[in-house]
């Protein structure tokens, strides 16, 4: 009894260390979408659609032309960053004024739109870059290097975004956007500009994504139905616009995920995440961290 219950707890600790590595790669997607949102008031319901684009880019970039990686990841980014910014442009920006539902409706044709070109373009075939990354043994425990070095990546880049928000002007015009857009406009903020910034960043961050879980999964049309709605769920469960609940749901969510993949199956997890998130919307229908009225 007592070498099981010792086993279960080894087991349990690499659980919990799988579901923050796991939680910080969360955190990163969530970032780009929160930022998204707090700034211009927009749902891009389309943005792992973005991820997707960008994995499809790596493994171009990678695979086919043979780039090195820290060639091809920086390029990658600066891709799907310009394609936010266009997506701001040619759809966002003329619906600003529209209905919300319009706006939902506009990105989620996108969404649509980028799918059937992927899969018209690149096929339906899984694809892998073929980074083999060895195994982390710690004792009885096991970590994959990948996990390990998106984890790090991902904390990086919120660190540096977190470092732009706080000692740039512009990063101080989009916080002050986000907290009051109209009274920013009588102090003579060019709006626009930090928009579509803002979208260029969001686009930035996707592409960040997109090289990290390149590591860890194929690239296909579809793999956005995996990552979008983890990701809105996240988002709306800290609460749409808020950076610190979006960081606090996206490690919440994955130890669920993690734990309840120990006790079961993978896919269970998942099933105790989503009826965890149905059950908070009950609770903290405005999310984690909102104040009650």
């Amino acid at each position: 009894m007592e070498a099981f219950l010792e086993i279960f707890d080894i087991y349990l600790l690499e659980a919990v260390i799988n579901g923050i590595l796991l939680g910080g790669v969360l955190a990163l997607l969530a970032l780009g979408l929160n930022l998204i949102f707090g700034v211009i008031d927009v749902t891009w319901i389309c943005y792992a659609e973005l991820i997707m684009i960008g994995m499809y880019g790596m493994y171009y970039l990678f695979s086919v032309y043979h780039m090195p990686y820290w060639v091809a990841a920086p390029l990658c980014i600066l891709l799907v960053a310009a394609l936010g910014a266009l997506l701001h442009f040619l759809v966002i920006e003329p619906l600003l004024s529209a209905p919300p539902i319009n706006q939902l409706l506009a990105t989620g044709g996108v969404l649509f739109f980028l799918q059937s070109f992927a899969t018209v373009v690149f096929g339906i075939d899984f694809r892998n870059v073929g980074i083999k990354l060895p195994i982390l043994a710690v004792g009885e425990m096991h970590f994959s290097y990948a996990r390990l070095l998106a984890f790090v990546a991902a904390l990086i880049g919120m660190v540096a975004v977190y470092v732009f928000m706080k000692k740039t002007y512009v990063g101080t015009a989009i916080r002050a956007i986000a907290q009051d857009r109209q009274i920013m406009v009588l102090m003579g903020v060019d709006t626009k500009r930090i928009y579509l910034i803002t979208s260029a960043i969001g686009g930035a961050l996707a592409g960040l994504a997109a090289c990290l879980l390149v590591l860890m999964y194929d690239v296909h049309p579809f793999i956005g139905l995996s990552i979008g709605p983890v990701t809105f769920l996240i988002c709306v469960l800290g609460g749409l616009g808020n950076f610190v609940g979006g960081f606090v749901a996206s490690f919440l969510f994955a130890e669920i995920i993690s734990l309840g993949g120990l006790f079961s199956d993978l896919e269970w997890g998942y099933v105790l995440a989503f009826g965890f998130f149905i059950l908070m919307m009950f609770i903290r229908p405005a999310g984690l961290l909102a104040r009650r009225s």
